[in-house]
């Protein structure tokens, strides 16, 4: 009774071992099919093997039948090719937003969709500068329920969590909450950002999501509604912000080295202009927020590149270095 059943859906198995076991480099024979089959408690004759090819193949399975010697047959066209796997593996494997487990359990499931013969392929370790994994695993449940609360209109509430002397995250303040309206996600820089109203300061604000603690879903608080909060737009034209610091926004003209451009189209990508200028340097002229971040950066570059514009800014930054230079 147990074998009838698992032959009524014969088919589903035949599918599940086609999926795992082939692709266009690699088939099974009808031999192989049968003894796989068989493994399963299932027994199985050529000619209902054939019929249920050409089930699956009606159902727009891409089962291909390779003239080799002997005949195989395989699944050739996948949802993802190998080398779409391995850049989701990449990319799993340098987000810095989610744990080290949750990076484990996310590339496990990628690896299903690849074949047996494939899934030693996603087994690497790409090298990514700075892998700092987030130690807080609730980040993928707080992208969720401030997604909740911006479709339901309401506000969250949670704490903002700071590392103390010991190295441990902990509140930054035990007695303080913040209660906000969510107003859109963005991921940038291997972190989720909250773009969020915050009423206490009448402006909007920017949270890392991988900070929150305690975060709920106030359902019973509607959300802030204001002008600010009905234009907001994610502009990808924005200038530049360096570690999520806002700041004045200002166009700068920075200068590079011949042989350092490459510096200034990392950073800035097409949103940079460059200028006409001479054979020993590159002029650039850019978006930034002004802030001590962006001006750390400069200073990081040494006389690699440099603010050649406009002068107020150049004072500017030279003043911010005699301030790290004073005692």
């Amino acid at each position: 009774m147990a074998n009838n059943k698992k032959a009524k859906i014969k088919v589903l198995y035949l599918l599940k071992i086609l999926q795992e076991e082939t692709n266009a480099e690699h088939g099974l024979t009808m031999s192989q099919i049968i003894e796989r089959l068989d493994a399963y408690g299932i027994p199985a004759e050529r000619k209902s093997i054939y019929s249920d090819l050409d089930i699956l193949r009606e159902f727009d399975i891409d089962i291909k039948t390779y003239q080799r010697n002997p005949v195989e047959y395989a699944i050739e066209r996948r949802d993802f090719s190998i080398g779409e796997l391995m850049l989701m593996v990449d990319a799993i494997q340098s987000c810095r937003a989610i744990t080290e487990k949750q990076a484990k359990t996310l590339i496990t499931n990628i690896k299903q969709l690849a074949t047996n013969h494939e899934q030693h392929l996603l087994d690497r370790r790409i090298h990514v500068a700075r892998r700092i994994k987030s130690q807080n695993s609730s980040v993928f449940h707080a992208v969720d329920a401030i997604h909740q609360a911006i479709k339901a209109k309401c506000k969250i509430e949670f704490s903002y969590r700071k590392i103390g002397l010991d190295g441990k995250p902990c509140a930054r303040s035990k007695s303080k909450t913040h209660v906000v309206t969510p107003v859109a996600i963005v991921y940038e820089d291997g972190f989720y950002y909250l773009t969020a109203w915050n009423e206490a300061h009448n402006t909007l604000s920017e949270y890392r999501l991988d900070r929150m603690m305690d975060l709920r879903v106030l359902e019973s608080a509607p959300a802030a509604r204001n002008s600010e909060i009905a234009g907001f737009r994610y502009d990808e034209n924005k200038a530049i912000m360096f570690g999520r610091f806002g700041g004045e926004e200002v166009v700068a003209i920075l200068a590079a080295d011949a042989d350092k451009v490459e510096i200034i189209t990392d950073r800035f990508g097409s949103a940079a202009t460059f200028l006409k200028s001479n054979d020993q340097e590159a002029l650039a002229r850019v978006k930034i927020c002004k802030s001590e971040q962006f001006f750390g950066w400069i200073a990081s570059m040494g006389k690699k590149v440099r603010i050649a514009g406009p002068e107020s800014l150049v004072e500017e930054y030279h003043a911010y270095l005699n301030y790290l230079l004073e005692d």
